[in-house]
C-alpha cells in the first residue's frame, strides 16, 4: 500500500466534490468490522452536515485542498468570458451542469455560473435554471470565500459584480 498522497490537518478547508467546501474538524480512529479505520471528520456548515471520510478513500472520492490562486484566476477569467449556451434540450444541459458542479472543479463550476447568469435586463430564467445557477454560484462563492478569508455573501457579491460587468459585452450579440 502506498503512503497517503493526500493529508489534511484539523482546521483545513477542503473541497468534497458532491458537497463543496467543508472543514476538517477532527481525525478519528474507529473500529469498523474488526478493522481500524482512520477517518477525516468534515463539517459542512451551510448544509449543517457532518461527513466521515476514510483517509485512504479521500483521494478516490476527489476530496482536495482549496484551489490554487492560478485556478482561482482561471475561474474568474471564465466568469468574464462569453456565455456558451448549447441548443440541446434543457434536461440534457441540466444534467451536464449538475455533473460540472459535482465534479468539484472550480473552473467547471465557474462555467455553469457564467452560462446560467442573467443580468437584470435579460429574460427571466426558469425555476430549474435558477436552482442550478444558485447551486453553482453558491459553491463557487464558498470556495472563493474560504480562499480569500471572507464569507460566502461577500464572495457572491464579488462574483455577481464580475458577471454584471461582463454581461453588456455579450448582450444581444446574436440576433
Amino acid at each position: 500500500m502506498a503512503a497517503k498522497a493526500l493529508s489534511f490537518d484539523v482546521g483545513d478547508y477542503v473541497v468534497y466534490p458532491k458537497h463543496g467546501v467543508g472543514r476538517v474538524i477532527e481525525l478519528q480512529k474507529e473500529q469498523i468490522a474488526g478493522m481500524e479505520l482512520e477517518l477525516y471528520v468534515l463539517r459542512f456548515e451551510k448544509e449543517r452536515m457532518t461527513l466521515r471520510v476514510p483517509t485512504n478513500k479521500a483521494e478516490g472520492v476527489g476530496m482536495r485542498k482549496l484551489s490554487s490562486n492560478k485556478t482561482l484566476e482561471e475561474a474568474v477569467e471564465t466568469l468574464k468570458g462569453k456565455p456558451k449556451v448549447k441548443r440541446t434540450m434543457w434536461s440534457r444541459r441540466a444534467q451536464e451542469y449538475e455533473a460540472k458542479i459535482n465534479s468539484g472543479d472550480l473552473v467547471s463550476i465557474a462555467e455553469v455560473t457564467r452560462d446560467l447568469f442573467r443580468a437584470d435586463d435579460q429574460p427571466e430564467q426558469s425555476y430549474s435554471e435558477r436552482q442550478i445557477f444558485e447551486a453553482a454560484s453558491s459553491r463557487l462563492a464558498r470556495e472563493l470565500g474560504a480562499m480569500e478569508e471572507t464569507d460566502e455573501p461577500s464572495a457572491l457579491k464579488k462574483i455577481l459584480r464580475i458577471l454584471n460587468e461582463a454581461a453588456p459585452k455579450y448582450a444581444k450579440v446574436e440576433g
